[in-house]
C-alpha cells in the first residue's frame, strides 16, 4: 500500500499537531456496534531504507537540483520527520506550484509540477511614475519563476511607490496571462487616482500660540488652490516626525520648557482622497532666564574671565537654540586659543513655582583624542585630495566631536554629493581615532537655457554650461552668454578653488559686454577683456580677493547732438586695473540671510599700463537683525545697508565717464539708473531747439546710500516661494568727473550746464516681492520717490531676476 505525503496533507498534521502519517480515510461501525473483525493490511514499515528517489515531472529544473534540495536522500530511511522537511523544503524554493511525495515498495516517488517562467512584466495607467522606476523596486524579473506569493509583495512595493507619491487611493491589480511552454505574462493594471492631500491640520492643547501661528511653523499644510508648485499640502510620515520636532524647537525657544508631543498622526479619510492631521501637545509654564554662570576646570580658564562670552541676558524667555549657540561659541573659542579638547556644557534649573531658569555653562576638557587615519569612501570621480583639503583636520590632529559636525557640513557644501557621512571607529590605541567619509557622489554639470525681462537689459535669452568638479579636480569651469535688447554678454570663466594646494581661490574670466542702453544714454559701450582673480581667507570670517582687469573698451554710437560731455567720450580706450577686497562676515548664510553682518572694503588702482589713471575706493556695510522675538517667526529680518566711495585722478588721468559711480536703480529703487547725480543736456537741447528730450546720465566722483528693508512673509503664499519686503532708500552723488569741462559761458560754443550734482539726499519708499520660482529668482520692486531733485529721472516699477549677496 503506498503511502502519500503531500502539501495538503504536510498542512492538516500542522493544524492538528499530529506527527502520525497520514493513511487515508477509515469508515468505522455504527456507534454501539462491534465492527467485523477483518485483518487489516499493513503497510511497510517507514523506518526501512530507501533504494532510490525517483524524480517526475520536472522539465525544466534538473533532477540533480531538485536532489540537493531535498533533506532526505537514497540510503536514508523512511522517517516521517525527514519527509516533512523535504516536502517544506521542496516547497520553499519557490520553484514548484505542487509537490507530492508517494512511497511506493522501498522507492520514494518525487512528483512535482513546476511554477512557470514569466515571459514578461507589463505596467499598465502608470504616468507619474516611469516604468523604469517601479522596475527598480519589484523583486519579479523576466525569465524568473512565478510565484502568487511574490506577486502579492510586489504590489505592496508598486503601492508603497504611489504613498511616497501622495496617491495613497492607488490600486494596484495583478493580471496574469498563460502562455505556452509554461510561461506567463505578467500586468500589473494601476489606477492612479488623484493625489491624496491634507485636508485639516489640527493642534490640540495650545493655548500660548493660535493654531493658525502653530500652522505656520509645521512644514505640512493645508490643500489650497495657490499650492500647485508646492508639495506641502502632500501626506508624508516622515514630514508629520518632521513637523513635531519643528513644534518642539519652536517651543524651546519660546521658554517652554516641559513642552512635549503626546501625539502626532495622520488619519486617512475613509474614501482614501484626504488625509487629517492632528498634533496633541502638553504647553507647560513659560520660563525666563534667571542667574546664568560659568564654571570652569580648565587651567588657566576662570569662569570669571568666560562670563563676558555669555550673549544672553537676565529676564528673557528662555531660548534652548540660542543657549547652544552660546555653548557653542565658546566652544569654538576656546579650542582656537589653544585648548582643543575644551567642551562646553549648558546645565539648566528649573524653578516651577517663579517660572525661571538658572543657567549654568560647565567648561570642562573632553576625552583626548587624535586623528590615527581618514579614509575617503564612494568617490569614483572626485579625487581624494580634493575631498581631504576641505576636512577640518588631518592625520595626527587633536579630534573633537564639533570636528564630525564641520566635516560632514562643508563636504555637504561642496555640492558634489548626494550624501555625504562621517563615520568614526576606534583606533590603535585607547586615545586614537579613524574617520571614515563615506559620500555618494551626483553629477555636477549643469545646463541652463532660460529667458525673461529686467528693467536694466529688455527681453532676454541666457545660455549657461557649467561644470563644478572638472575631471574630479574640484574647479570650476563654465560658459554663460546672454542676448537681450539692450545688452549682450559673454564670459567663460575657470576657477581653481585650492590653486598650488594652498588656501588660495584662483581664476581667470574672458569676458565680452555690449551695452545699448540709448533709452537713458546717448551712446553704446563694449567691453573685452580677460580677468585674473585670487582670494584667501584669513579665518572663518575674514577674507581677501585680489584681481587684475585688462580691458579694451570703446564708446561708440553717440548722436551727433549728444552733450559734449559725451562726445569727448567716444573712441577706444585700454584699462589695466588691479583691486582688491577685504571682507568680514558673520551671516548666517549667504543668500537671504537672517542674522549677523557683513563689510566690505574694496579699492581699484587704475594705471598699470594702459590709459586711464584713477584711484577708486569703496566701502559697503549691512546688518541683519532677526525679529524672532518680536513677531514669533524665523521670516522677519530688518536688513540695514549702507555704503560710500570716492574715485580721484591721478598722473593726468582721461576722467571717463565710463568710470564713475552711477546712482539708481538696485542702489536706489524708485529712480531709473543712472537717473540720481550729474546730467547734463544735449547740444539740441542746450540751444532750445531740442531734436530730442535726451539727458546723458554722466555718474559722479563721490557716492553714499543707505538702506533700511523690512523682510516678511505673505501669508498664504510662502509655500509658493513668494516673500515681500518694505523699503526706505537714500543716497546722494556728487563730483563732476569728466574729461573736459564746459560749465561756464566762457567756454562758449560748447558751454553746457550740468544738472543733479549735488549731495542733497534723495529718498524714497517702497514695497517688493521676492518669488522663488522653478525658473529662477524674480524680484519685484515698486518704488516712490519721497526727496528728489530737479531732472531726477524717476522710475516707479523695477522687474528682475537674480538676487543681492
Amino acid at each position: 500500500m503506498p503511502l502519500f505525503w503531500t502539501a495538503s496533507a504536510y498542512a492538516q498534521e500542522e493544524a492538528a499537531q499530529d506527527n502520525t502519517p497520514f493513511s487515508g480515510d477509515m469508515a468505522p461501525g455504527d456507534a454501539g456496534q462491534q465492527a467485523p473483525e477483518i485483518e487489516p493490511i499493513k503497510p511497510p514499515p517507514l523506518e526501512d531504507p530507501i533504494e532510490a528517489v525517483d524524480i517526475k515531472g520536472n522539465s525544466r529544473i534538473e533532477t540533480s537540483t531538485i536532489l540537493s534540495y531535498m533533506v532526505v536522500q537514497p540510503g536514508d530511511r523512511f522517517n516521517q520527520d525527514l519527509l516533512d522537511r523535504s516536502l517544506k523544503t521542496l516547497y520553499a524554493t519557490g520553484l514548484f506550484h505542487d509537490v507530492t511525495l508517494k512511497r511506493l515498495g522501498n522507492v520514494l516517488e518525487v512528483h512535482v509540477v513546476e511554477n512557470p517562467i514569466v515571459n514578461r512584466i507589463v505596467f499598465e495607467g502608470n504616468h507619474s511614475a516611469k516604468d523604469e522606476d517601479l522596475t527598480k523596486v519589484i523583486s519579479l524579473r523576466p525569465r524568473a519563476v512565478y510565484s502568487p506569493q511574490g506577486i502579492a509583495a510586489d504590489r505592496q512595493k508598486i503601492l508603497a511607490v504611489y504613498a511616497e507619491k501622495a496617491r495613497y487611493a492607488a490600486t494596484v491589480t495583478p493580471q496574469i496571462i498563460r502562455l505556452a511552454h509554461n510561461r506567463v505574462d505578467v500586468i500589473f493594471h494601476i489606477n492612479e487616482a488623484q493625489k491624496t492631500l491634507i485636508k485639516k491640520v489640527t493642534f490640540v492643547g495650545n493655548r500660548a500660540f493660535s493654531s493658525a501661528r502653530l500652522a505656520g511653523i509645521v512644514s505640512s499644510k493645508e490643500t489650497a488652490w495657490y499650492r500647485f508648485f508646492a508639495s506641502s499640502d502632500q501626506y508624508s510620515p516622515e514630514r508629520i516626525k518632521y513637523d513635531a520636532e519643528l513644534l518642539h524647537r519652536f517651543y524651546l525657544k519660546n521658554g517652554f520648557v516641559d513642552f512635549q508631543i503626546k501625539n502626532a498622526t495622520g488619519e486617512l479619510s475613509p474614501d482614501r482622497k484626504s488625509f487629517y492631521i492632528t498634533y496633541t501637545m502638553e504647553e507647560g509654564p513659560r520660563y525666563r532666564l534667571n542667574r546664568m554662570d560659568v564654571r570652569s576646570s580648565l587651567r588657566h580658564v576662570t569662569g570669571e574671565s568666560m562670563r563676558k562670552y555669555i550673549t544672553l541676558f537676565h529676564n528673557q524667555w528662555y531660548d534652548g537654540s540660542a543657549i547652544e549657540h552660546n555653548a557653542t561659541n565658546m566652544q569654538e573659542m576656546l579650542q582656537g586659543k589653544g585648548y582643543p579638547f575644551a567642551m562646553v556644557h549648558p546645565e539648566i534649573a528649573r524653578n516651577p513655582e517663579k517660572r525661571t531658569v538658572n543657567l549654568l555653562f560647565d567648561i570642562s576638557e573632553g576625552p583626548r583624542m587624535y586623528v590615527e587615519r581618514i579614509d575617503i569612501n564612494g568617490n569614483t570621480i572626485t579625487q581624494d585630495k580634493v575631498i581631504r583639503r576641505q576636512l577640518p583636520m588631518a592625520e595626527g590632529d587633536p579630534y573633537t566631536p564639533l570636528d564630525r559636525k564641520y566635516s560632514k557640513m562643508i563636504l555637504e557644501d561642496l555640492g558634489f554629493f548626494k550624501t555625504v557621512s562621517i563615520d568614526q571607529t576606534p583606533g590603535s590605541a585607547p586615545d586614537k581615532v579613524n574617520i571614515s567619509a563615506d559620500v555618494v557622489e551626483k553629477p555636477t554639470g549643469e545646463f541652463s537655457l532660460g529667458g525673461g525681462y529686467s528693467t536694466d537689459a529688455g527681453v532676454l535669452g541666457n545660455l549657461g554650461l557649467k561644470q563644478h568638479n572638472l575631471l574630479g579636480t574640484g574647479i570650476d569651469a563654465g560658459f554663460t552668454g546672454t542676448a537681450a535688447y539692450y545688452e549682450d554678454q559673454a564670459d567663460i570663466s575657470l576657477t581653481d578653488p585650492y590653486f598650488l594646494n594652498r588656501n588660495l581661490v584662483a581664476g581667470v574670466d574672458l569676458f565680452g559686454i555690449q551695452n545699448r542702453y540709448m533709452t537713458y544714454q546717448s551712446y553704446s559701450e563694449g567691453r573685452y577683456g580677460i580677468t585674473l582673480r585670487m582670494g584667501y581667507s584669513y579665518n572663518n570670517r575674514l577674507s581677501q580677493s585680489w584681481s587684475y582687469t585688462l580691458t579694451d573698451r570703446n564708446v561708440g554710437d553717440t548722436w551727433s547732438d549728444s552733450s559734449y560731455y559725451v562726445l569727448d567720450q567716444a573712441g577706444w580706450s585700454l584699462l589695466s586695473q588691479l583691486s582688491t577686497t577685504l571682507t568680514y562676515d558673520t551671516r548666517d548664510r549667504r543668500q537671504q540671510p537672517h542674522k549677523g553682518f557683513v563689510i566690505r572694503v574694496g579699492g581699484d588702482f587704475a594705471g598699470i599700463g594702459g590709459n586711464e589713471r584713477y584711484l577708486r575706493g569703496k566701502i559697503d556695510a549691512a546688518y541683519y537683525v532677526p525679529l524672532d522675538s518680536i513677531m514669533g517667526n524665523h521670516d522677519w529680518t530688518v536688513e540695514m545697508r549702507g555704503g560710500v566711495g570716492d574715485i580721484m585722478n591721478w598722473g593726468g588721468g582721461r576722467s571717463d565717464i565710463i568710470d564713475n559711480f552711477y546712482l539708481g536703480g538696485t542702489t536706489l529703487r524708485g529712480f531709473m539708473d543712472g537717473g540720481v547725480g550729474p546730467r547734463s543736456m544735449a547740444i539740441s537741447a542746450r540751444d532750445g531747439n531740442p531734436m530730442h528730450s535726451q539727458e546723458d546720465f554722466l555718474g559722479g566722483r563721490f557716492l553714499y546710500t543707505a538702506s533700511a528693508t523690512v523682510h516678511f512673509p505673505i501669508p498664504f503664499a510662502s509655500a509658493m516661494g513668494l516673500s515681500g519686503r518694505y523699503f526706505v532708500d537714500m543716497g546722494g552723488l556728487d563730483g563732476l568727473r569728466v574729461r573736459n569741462r564746459y560749465t561756464s559761458m566762457k567756454d562758449w560754443p560748447k558751454y553746457t550746464p550740468v544738472y543733479g550734482d549735488t549731495l542733497t539726499p534723495r529718498v524714497s519708499t517702497g514695497v517688493g516681492i521676492a518669488w522663488k520660482s522653478p525658473f529662477g529668482l524674480v524680484n519685484i520692486d515698486l518704488g516712490v520717490p519721497l526727496v528728489r531733485q530737479e531732472h531726477d529721472r524717476t522710475q516707479l516699477l523695477r522687474f528682475g531676476f537674480g538676487q543681492q549677496f
